[in-house]
């Protein structure tokens, strides 16, 4: 049902809306939003963990925090990303990866990149495992790609994303992110396809948009690209109430007769 709903928005030119949530405690927030999709992103290993990129991030990791945003999410559809190499040593341990990840509480997995993996989206998919496609940036291939920048700037690297994202729509993939790519390239790609495209430094002409929640809630105010837009000033705000609890302490504020049994 979830999946269907992906493709009547885009049928209708209905924007679909996403964002990471990688905790129970924000998946009860997130619960009765009006979003389309919580993603548990693999950037859980920077935005949660604090490594410097997300191939650190691990199976184990990715299913605990799976099953944490499953626990407090209610309705809400839950895509997980299989992190690095957990689909590329064997088709065997790439479909234990994903059903770990769906008895976890996820309803469908994500996955970077589309050479190597096709035939292993079309066994999930006729396994009954929604698929998720991820091209431009990827960023488990920052090491192969030469940093985070935008992909798809010349002639054959973005003739290739197209004819990548006609793979992955062939393999079965029901929706595909297109991380920072041109805008021209996205809205290309996007009108070529059946299946939803969703944005992130991708212009504003793919099906939807995600973003990280700590990025649009300015949780890392010093970390921002540029096709980033702060929702909240959410450190600054943070920092205020925790400075507001301690001066109320140290005045004799907190606790008053209220807190007290």
């Amino acid at each position: 049902m979830h999946c269907q709903i992906f493709h009547k928005k885009k049928s209708v030119q209905e924007k679909i809306v996403m964002l990471t949530c990688y905790d129970y405690a924000m998946a009860r927030i997130l619960q009765n939003s009006s979003l389309d999709a919580l993603l548990v992103g693999d950037s859980l290993a920077v935005t949660v963990h604090g490594f410097k990129d997300t191939i650190m991030a691990t199976l184990t990791m990715m299913e605990m925090h799976t099953a944490a945003v499953s626990r407090g999410a209610g309705t809400q559809f839950i895509i997980s990303d299989l992190p690095f190499l957990s689909y590329r040593k064997s088709l065997c341990q790439g479909v234990s990866g994903a059903e770990r990840l769906i008895r976890a509480g996820a309803h469908a997995v994500k996955l970077e990149g589309a050479a190597g993996n096709l035939a292993f989206i079309s066994h999930l998919v006729e396994s009954g495992i929604p698929v998720m496609g991820h091209l431009g940036l990827t960023p488990q291939l920052t090491h192969t790609l030469g940093g985070y920048k935008v992909q798809g700037k010349t002639p054959s690297s973005a003739q290739q994303l197209k004819k990548d994202a006609l793979a992955l729509q062939a393999a079965g993939c029901f929706s595909l992110v297109l991380e920072c790519i041109p805008a021209s390239l996205a809205k290309e790609i996007t009108q070529s396809l059946t299946i939803a495209t969703i944005g992130i430094g991708a212009g504003a002409d793919t099906d939807g948009q995600i973003l990280v929640m700590h990025d649009l809630l300015g949780l890392y105010p010093d970390f921002k690209p540029k096709f980033v837009k702060q929702f909240l000033a959410g450190s600054q705000l943070l920092s205020q109430s925790v400075d507001d609890y301690a001066q109320s302490v140290r005045q004799g504020k907190f606790p008053t007769h209220e807190q007290c049994y």
